[in-house]
């Protein structure tokens, strides 16, 4: 499959796959046309890439993750990638908590110093 009907199949830009190729996220033959060709795993790989991505994961996690994903045995290098997602969350929940706080901080802020006019 080439770069062009891979993007159409999966909605991802031909500049994203690439770029998922640059970060080691998939992979892709050569042909002697020097075309990019990607196997029939491709459109399934570039989907979970992406929702993944959406999620918010750097993709030094991404690759880690890539491989231990599936119903087969899980490589040692997998051990410790349920804990590095854990934390992961466990940090940005504490950004988000902290986001919130500030929030409410400017709302009282406002709501002090700051009237508005009712119409």
């Amino acid at each position: 499959m080439l770069i062009g009907e891979l993007s159409r199949h999966t909605g991802v830009s031909a500049r994203s796959l690439r770029y998922y190729e640059q970060q080691e996220l998939l992979a892709s033959r050569r042909g002697l046309n020097g075309y990019r060709d990607y196997g029939p795993e491709a459109p399934g790989q570039v989907l979970r890439i992406k929702a993944l991505l959406d999620l918010g994961l750097p993709t030094a996690t991404i690759r880690d993750i890539l491989p231990c994903e599936g119903t087969g045995p899980r490589a040692e290098a997998c051990a410790g990638l349920e804990q590095r997602i854990a934390e992961l969350r466990d940090r940005l929940a504490h950004q988000a908590d902290e986001l919130a706080r500030t929030s409410r901080s400017l709302d009282t802020y406002l709501g002090e110093n700051f009237t508005t006019a009712a119409g």
